[in-house]
């Protein structure tokens, strides 16, 4: 069957099953391949082909949610007669804010067919040129693609379907010459497997790499830094889980403050949704959450909008209610500098190629400590002059983007993969008047 007979199927069996209830069915089919590659061999091929169906039911002031990936009629029976079961125990739901009314796709989904049918060959191809262009240095990391395509019904009305696609490639290139192991990293997603240029990515790693010998260790300070692209995807990682979360700025947990000039003016960040509803059945839609340094919005389900007044942007079920509504598709809004011009406008200051190991010390204030990783050099008179040993740091987010902390935005923002199917974070180098590095790697 396919992903809508089987919502159409299961919301029928369950308003038999529980007549009087509210109802939503989702179902999902993904197809995901992944090829790896370490020591410059593919090493793993694997491929996946999975279908979900989740199944909420809202009777007499009790909410239940059960989930099932059993498609037979004998699957989607139990998995009703289970939900009819427990909707009847469970506890009391007094926040319980409704079904999302009909309403049509705001985003149609997009699909690139070349993706969908991507074969193994076609992965394999990206590595090759990646290795090649590493010019004999020692490689890894992997090349995916997927297509998703799902269905939602629910007993008001709402009948919803899309599809996507999205492919990502991340490596790394090792030098292991006299100065030590370095290692040197690039990182690309897209909707297309033809986004993905195996030659430039493994280019840009390899380049970081040989770039990193004989380092140099700097003392703990406030440096001046260009964060690149890879080093700012973990500020969208922790924004997207930590800081615009409307069910988070509810409980006073998060820096989020709609109205508020929170961030420099060169900063508008956005949530740039690839899957077109939400786990709801709430049309997605692009959503400006910071506008030239004013925070304008924060993400909302169906249950933090009813609680704080307003509506849902489309941003339930990625982590569950538990968790709150989070942006999956983050993004900086590019600027005009090029990464050589942030370069030239540093007297002494850092250039950062990644951050990793990141920990979120008090989600209040968005403070964080983590390392440097992949390449870190030391910018002195707008030249890049030497290599710097990997340094931890520990740093508010918001503060090192605040009013009149970002001197420069890259032109280029480039699209970075991310830990969820479908997600991404777009970022381009930033130029920050200071970064807090606490001491070396080992302390």
């Amino acid at each position: 069957m396919t992903v809508e007979k089987i919502a159409e199927q299961v919301l029928d069996l369950a308003q038999r099953a529980l007549p009087g209830a509210e109802i939503e069915v989702s179902a999902d089919a993904v197809h995901r391949a992944l090829t790896r590659f370490a020591n410059s061999r593919i090493h793993q091929n694997v491929a996946e082909d999975t279908v979900g169906v989740r199944l909420r039911a809202h009777l007499d002031g009790r909410t239940v949610t059960t989930t099932s990936t059993l498609t037979s009629p004998e699957g989607l029976t139990s998995l009703v007669s289970r939900t009819a079961a427990a909707v009847r125990s469970a506890p009391r739901d007094p926040g319980w804010p409704g079904l999302a009314p009909a309403a049509a796709l705001a985003l149609p989904g997009e699909v690139d067919e070349a993706t969908r049918e991507a074969s193994p060959d076609d992965r394999a191809a990206r590595i090759r040129d990646f290795v090649d262009a590493a010019g004999g240095l020692e490689t890894a990391g992997y090349c995916q693609t997927g297509y998703w395509t799902g269905a939602f019904r629910n007993s008001a009305g709402q009948a919803l379907a899309a599809s996507a696609t999205t492919a990502d490639m991340d490596g790394i290139a090792r030098d292991a010459g006299a100065g030590g192991i370095a290692d040197g990293v690039a990182r690309r997603s897209g909707v297309a497997l033809s986004e993905l240029d195996g030659a430039a990515l493994g280019a840009r790693a390899a380049g970081k790499a040989r770039a990193q010998a004989d380092p140099v260790e700097l003392p703990a300070g406030r440096y001046e830094v260009v964060l690149e692209p890879e080093a700012v995807a973990d500020l969208l990682t922790n924004f997207s889980y930590f800081g615009f979360n409307a069910k988070a700025h509810q409980e006073r947990r998060c820096f989020a403050e709609p109205g508020t000039q929170q961030f420099d003016e060169a900063i508008t960040l956005y949530d740039d949704p690839r899957e077109p509803y939400d786990a709801e059945g709430t049309p997605r839609t692009r959503l400006a959450l910071v506008e030239k340094g004013v925070t304008t919005a924060l993400a909302q389900d169906r249950r933090t909008a009813a609680t704080g007044g307003g509506a849902s942007t489309g941003h339930a079920g990625a982590f569950g209610a538990a968790w709150g509504p989070t942006p999956q598709n983050l993004a900086f809004a590019p600027g005009t500098a090029t990464v050589d011009e942030m370069i030239s406008r540093v007297t002494r200051g850092l250039l950062i190629t990644d951050l990793w190991y990141t920990r979120v010390l008090d989600p209040r204030t968005l403070a964080l400590t983590g390392l440097t990783r992949n390449g870190v050099w030391l910018i002195e008179d707008g030249e890049v002059t030497r290599p710097v040993r990997n340094m931890r740091f520990t740093q508010l987010y918001p503060q090192a983007l605040g009013p009149g902390a970002v001197l420069g935005v890259g032109a280029e923002a480039v699209p970075q993969p991310s830990r969820v199917f479908l997600g991404a974070w777009t970022s381009p180098a930033l130029h920050l008047a200071s970064w807090n590095l606490t001491g070396g790697a080992s302390g």
